[in-house]
């Protein structure tokens, strides 16, 4: 069995450039010939006739970011051999047009130079020969060129030799395994190698090799057959089953192979008769093998004849037993179903010893259903010809028997114990009537303790209702009072509640003026604390001086052309006395919204400036 090669095969990439009528160059030319020919239409053409190709695809499938920016008239993507190519063909049209000008070709026959006379002698007359209609394009040439130079390359039997690039680097004694690989891969040349590890180039056929080496060996041998012939000369050879393959009319050799026995063939006489030796022996080898081949085979047939015998014997008696057990497999199921029944009778049986009448008609009754049990079983022992359909009519009959007897004896009993039930029930029933004249008497004896003992209660609960009255009011009187006292505690914790608001809404009020300092912005307007609490206005004597404390106005504070204030400005080069280098910015922030030192305010502002500026640089420079 020859192991399959697969290969890529470029043959449907060249259909679609060379293809006839919808082949890229096809529809290059076509587009070329039209009054007003455009790249967009050319475009949406190739895409219209190979819109389900695998080959060809839209720019934006590119894996580089500058092919997926191409339109989809603009260009198209090819998957070639080696990778997938994305084109442009703003330009195609333009580069597809080869034909010279009319007066260059006028000047080139009008010449009187030899050479350039026989160089356009063959253009000129094909140009006669042609029509108006007639298109040059450089697709068309180059399909002809190209057809031309297969031709004869197949006509010469020209070899290639592929070249690779052993790095990207451009030194000597250096590879790169990868790239090496890759081009190699690309230019087809693992596929060709496995192609000549794998294939048998060499080929003829067993009556060829025959008439050619038959006459070089001694006629015992040239009698042979011509297959057993070639297989004695290539075993004689020592030639390995790896070198060549038996077809049904041919035998298939590996490069070289086929030469290298023609020449030890066609030898000196003494290797020739070595040779010959060496056939003599390996035809009685042969000979010999398959001598012992054969009695193998009659002794593996005379085996298999006994185990055939044997499978006979043991599908007869498989087949004995089967006929058997067709037969006897219903009486032995009516015996078995027919004993089931015993457990009737024992239920039977307990029935009748909780029964009181009609004991002794009832195990006479059970006594014949038994003695019938014990005849069936015995007529089915004793008849081996018995139907099935029989025994399931006997079973049949015996069963219901059984349930009837059952029944019946199931209702006797019923019907005893409902006597017997009756008899309590009426022996409960006068028991429960001397109960309940007990009990009225009794009942009577209580209702009359039970109205001495409501009088005296209804007594006692008029008495604590008295108490219950005085001490609620009591209660009443205590909860006004606790009520005024705690209104009054209520209020003078509104009142101070109100007054920290009011102290820190001024603190809040002092912080964002002195950051509006620093960065030269402004302090929205807020209601005072005495507008928006109206029950403040009351304090407002009280509470104004120490509102206004520390408090800078706004016009006090100079302004230069930078936007700092004047004081802190003048105080910016003496802030060194602060080293914030080493500040994270969690401790700059805090101490910006909560310091109330201008220095060090100033100080944290200069540190976040220039901790932004070298930012700004690395973010340019890593753009």
């Amino acid at each position: 069995q020859v192991k399959k090669i697969d290969f890529v095969d470029n043959q449907d990439c060249i259909d679609l450039i060379e293809g006839k009528g919808s082949g890229l160059f096809s529809l290059l030319d076509e587009e070329s010939k039209l009054p007003k020919p455009s790249a967009e239409h050319f475009t949406s053409e190739v895409h219209r006739h190979w819109n389900s190709h695998f080959r060809l695809a839209l720019p934006r499938a590119s894996k580089l970011k500058a092919h997926r920016e191409i339109r989809d008239s603009e260009g198209f993507l090819v998957r070639h051999f080696a990778g997938a190519v994305c084109y442009d063909t703003s330009k195609f049209i333009e580069k597809n047009n080869d034909a010279l000008h009319a007066s260059l070709e006028g000047l080139v026959q009008e010449s009187k130079n030899p050479f350039l006379q026989n160089m356009f002698a063959n253009a000129a007359n094909t140009n006669n020969q042609k029509g108006k209609l007639t298109f040059i394009s450089v697709g068309s040439k180059f399909q002809t060129q190209l057809g031309e130079l297969m031709d004869k390359l197949k006509s010469t039997g020209t070899s290639f030799i592929r070249c690779i690039k052993p790095n990207q680097k451009m030194v000597d004694h250096h590879f790169e395994g990868g790239s090496i690989l890759s081009q190699l891969q690309c230019s087809g040349m693992t596929s060709v190698l496995e192609l000549m590890q794998q294939g048998y180039p060499s080929r003829t056929g067993f009556n060829e090799l025959y008439d050619m080496y038959s006459k070089f060996l001694p006629p015992e041998l040239a009698r042979l057959d011509p297959r057993m012939f070639c297989k004695l000369l290539f075993r004689a050879l020592g030639m390995s089953e790896k070198e060549f393959r038996f077809g049904v009319s041919k035998i298939f050799f590996k490069p070289g192979k086929f030469a290298e026995f023609d020449a030890i063939m066609r030898s000196d006489p003494d290797n020739l008769a070595q040779m010959v030796s060496m056939v003599k022996k390996w035809l009685l080898m042969s000979r010999w093998k398959k001598a012992q081949w054969c009695a193998l085979s009659v002794i593996k047939l005379d085996r298999k004849i006994k185990y055939r015998a044997m499978c006979h014997t043991t599908i007869q008696k498989n087949i004995r037993m089967y006929l058997a057990r067709k037969q006897h497999r219903p009486r032995y199921k009516g015996i078995g179903k027919i004993n089931n029944l015993q457990s009737m009778i024992t239920r039977m049986e307990s029935i009748i010893s909780q029964m009181k009448k009609d004991k002794e008609s009832s195990i006479n009754d059970m006594k014949n259903l038994q003695n019938e049990m014990k005849d069936a079983i015995q007529r089915i022992r004793m008849d081996t010809k018995i139907k099935a359909e029989e025994i399931n009519t006997m079973h049949t009959t015996l069963m219901n028997r059984a349930n009837k007897e059952l029944a019946k004896l199931q209702q006797k009993l019923e019907s005893q114990k409902d006597e017997e039930e009756k008899e309590r029930l009426r022996k409960i029933e006068e028991e429960m009537r001397k109960e309940r004249e007990r009990r009225e008497k009794e009942e009577k004896e209580k209702q009359l303790e039970e109205q001495n003992r409501v009088l005296k209660q209804e007594m006692e609960q008029r008495r604590k209702l008295e108490e219950e009255a005085q001490r609620l009011l009591e209660e009443q009187n205590k909860a006004a009072e606790l009520k005024l006292q705690l209104e009054k505690e209520r209020q003078e914790l509104e009142e101070m509640r109100r007054r920290g608001q009011l102290e820190q809404e001024r603190r809040d009020h002092e912080l964002a003026l002195r950051l509006a300092q620093e960065s030269n912005s402004q302090v929205e307007e807020i209601l005072s604390p005495i507008d928006r609490f109206p029950g403040a206005r009351m304090m407002n004597h009280t509470s104004n001086n120490k509102l206004n404390r520390n408090v800078l106005p706004l016009s006090s504070v100079k302004r230069e052309g930078t936007g700092r204030p004047e004081h802190i400005k003048n105080q910016t080069n003496n802030n060194s006395k602060y080293d914030l280098s080493k500040w994270k910015y969690s401790e700059l922030r805090d101490t910006i919204n909560t310091s109330c030192d201008i220095e060090l305010l100033e100080a944290c502002r200069i540190e976040f400036h220039r901790r932004l500026k070298i930012y700004h640089a690395w973010k340019a420079k890593n753009k």
